[in-house]
């Protein structure tokens, strides 16, 4: 009977080790390699007009970018309510250009043009360096919206911007649209030089603009723009926004709260 308790209880100590070497974690190798972390991309997302890359999702794309959710000047905006001033509009004194390079850059079709004049605000002087086209317009006047807003890009010496807006009622065709829209690559990041641009053709002539503080209208958005939104449009052929349609179907960031900024329009 000893014998058999003896056995048993033997028995019952040797089941116990089983069961418990079960559930205890094993020893840990500590010259194992570590478990490979999960992949992250080197790259900040692109921003884009619409999807997870779209304006409402700048800000958070890259630190840089902070001023798109956050600025309080932001650009574009609505021009109404403006205050009238008895200033006028700023006279832009471009000049035609051969050799401006007509670049996709995948946002829009920008052309950079190497002397293509200046225009004068509050007696600072800004050199054109580049214009390049939305669809539709980013700003609206009173609400409305047209097909086609062009921004002509002038910086001065110290690096202040300042932005000319013109905007595109459909009607007749613009002679310059016509060699843009020609030369300009189809694809993104391709470049080509186009011959006797003259910015000039797209300014209308006489009428009043509007002026006021922003930013750019694209990432990072700084807000460190001069706004000058001519209120008389020219015209550009139905078919001609249609070709710029064609590779950008939509390339406008919405219309930003004012906040307490005031917009100022020149006298006629």
């Amino acid at each position: 009977m000893t014998v058999s308790i003896r056995a048993s209880l033997l028995l019952s100590a040797l089941a116990m080790a089983t069961l418990t070497a079960a559930f205890v974690d094993p020893p840990k190798d500590s010259h194992a390699s570590p478990a490979p972390a999960e992949p992250t991309s080197s790259h900040p997302a692109h921003w884009t007009y619409g999807g997870e890359g779209g304006p409402e999702h700048w800000g958070e794309l890259s630190a840089g970018n902070a001023a798109c959710a956050t600025g309080r000047q932001q650009s574009p905006i609505d021009l109404s309510g403006a205050m009238p001033a008895s200033i006028p509009a700023p006279a832009a004194r471009w000049i035609p250009t051969g050799g401006a390079m007509v670049v996709n850059n995948g946002h829009t079709i920008q052309v950079d043009v190497p002397e293509g004049g200046s225009v004068t605000l509050d007696g600072k002087d800004y050199t054109l360096k580049q214009f390049h086209f939305h669809h539709p317009s980013e700003h609206t006047i009173d609400g409305k919206q047209f097909p086609l807003e062009a921004h002509f890009v002038h910086a001065s010496s110290d690096g202040d911007l300042a932005v000319i807006g013109v905007m595109f009622l459909e009607g007749s065709a613009n002679p310059n649209l016509d060699s843009i829209w020609a030369t300009a690559p189809g694809r993104e990041g391709k470049a080509a030089v186009a011959f006797n641009i003259d910015a000039a053709v797209f300014m209308p002539t006489g009428g009043s603009a509007f002026r006021y503080e922003g930013s750019l209208t694209t990432p990072p958005c700084s807000e460190t723009v001069r706004w000058t939104v001519m209120a008389t449009p020219v015209t550009a052929s139905a078919s001609q926004i249609a070709a710029f349609a064609a590779l950008f179907p939509h390339n406008a960031r919405p219309v930003q709260p004012l906040n307490r900024r005031y917009v100022l329009k020149t006298a006629d």
